[in-house]
């Protein structure tokens, strides 16, 4: 992995967001010619007539503080729920819900429940959390509470945002607005879709006065996009899953499209390109209720239409009686890999030796180099609250 490294200064990583979203700055790569502009003027650099594809997830208050009698801190850190394991669901659930998490101070939790007393909208109630199994660093937990709230409104109360670790600082009030996008819909992620929090409802509007059209998918982000590859080699890094959700008419769309596709965000590129292969699996004749592999897309047929591999989804769609789409991917992108759904992307400027540097590494090639050292030498900032780049290959 040596050779996606690159010196990143501490100072060089946005440890706070601009008084204004979109007055980041915007590098322009396009055709291997580099440009700078500001976020505010995208809309007149996207290619004509662009079909703009965004994650609409929202992140959730996934830190949950609890103290023991000793007083003992524990924080437990809600990573994706598992019973029900659907997140609309989970977050409607009144009484209890199960969760896969990471408990900070965990030697100090041998036994036991943990208790919370919580101020909901509707009264206060006390969470409990009992650790039902450990498996490796991360816990099944279950947690109980009154069912005069939901848990989204539990969580809500009692939780704290989960800003990136390389932040070093904790989460202040402004994270509390600035850490999520302005067209958030679906409560799910631990981290945010960063290469949105650029967009305001102004820039939005300019997209789409200019003859642009802006989609919605939802894929949850997970903890482990924060994971380094720590292997030497990439084939031996285990990739995180994550949980995708997409409309019917958002597909039917995707299926008679003839204009540029411009991901926001290395989320959406994932899951673009897992619907493609998800939908490649089915006409191979093979079962997508696991979702889709880390190399399964290295592996699957190749050369299958876009809109053939979609409309194998709208059927896979129809058959179970739904109008959405609802699968997990593992899908990991690296430098050989073939796009088939994404014509241009948006996105922010990535740590060294990540799992999304690769995935930029596979879209522009060596250039990914020219592009950082570009921002670099320009005073770009980097990272989740960092400025912002559009790739054109």
């Amino acid at each position: 992995m040596k050779v996606f490294d690159y010196n990143l200064p501490d100072d060089r990583i946005a440890k706070y967001p601009l008084p204004k979203r979109d007055d980041s700055k915007l590098l322009v790569y396009r055709h291997g010619e580099i440009a700078d502009s500001k976020f505010g003027d995208v809309a007149g650099l996207l290619p004509e007539g662009s079909l703009l594809v965004r994650n609409d997830t929202k992140v959730i208050r996934a830190r949950l503080r609890f103290h023991k009698a000793t007083g003992a801190a524990i924080e437990v850190f809600c990573l994706e729920p598992t019973l029900p394991s659907e997140a609309e669901q989970a977050f409607s659930a009144r009484g209890q819900s199960q969760w896969k998490c990471i408990v900070g101070n965990s030697k100090r939790w041998k036994e036991g429940q943990l208790t919370l007393d919580v101020r909901t909208p509707g009264g206060d109630v006390a969470l409990t959390a009992t650790r039902l199994s450990q498996d490796g660093n991360t816990s099944e937990i279950l947690f109980r509470w009154p069912d005069t709230a939901t848990f989204a409104e539990v969580i809500e109360a009692a939780g704290v945002m989960p800003i990136p670790p390389y932040l070093n600082r904790e989460t202040e009030a402004i994270d509390e607005t600035r850490y999520q996008t302005v067209y958030g819909q679906h409560k799910g992620s631990v981290a945010a879709p960063t290469a949105g929090l650029h967009f305001t409802p102004q820039v939005l509007a300019d997209i789409e006065s200019r003859g642009h059209e802006i989609l919605s998918v939802t894929l949850h982000v997970g903890a482990g996009t924060f994971k380094p590859v720590q292997t030497d080699e990439v084939e031996d890094h285990v990739m995180h899953t994550e949980h995708i959700v997409v409309t019917r008419q958002v597909i039917e769309r995707l299926v008679r499209n003839e204009s540029k596709v411009v991901a926001v965000g290395t989320t959406s590129v994932r899951t673009l390109e897992s619907l493609y292969w998800l939908g490649v699996k089915l006409m191979a004749g093979q079962d997508i209720d696991c979702g889709l592999g880390q190399w399964e897309a290295y592996d699957l047929p190749s050369g299958v239409a876009v809109a053939d591999a979609l409309g194998a989804l709208l059927g896979h769609i129809d058959a179970s009686q739904s109008d959405e789409l609802h699968s997990q991917t593992q899908i990991m992108i690296k430098p050989g890999y073939k796009y088939h759904m994404v014509d241009a992307l948006i996105t922010n400027f990535h740590q060294p030796h990540s799992t999304l540097l690769l995935l930029i590494g596979a879209f522009v090639g060596d250039d990914w180099r020219r592009i950082y050292a570009h921002a670099l030498d320009g005073g770009y900032r980097f990272l989740s609250y960092g400025d912002s780049s559009l790739l054109i290959p």
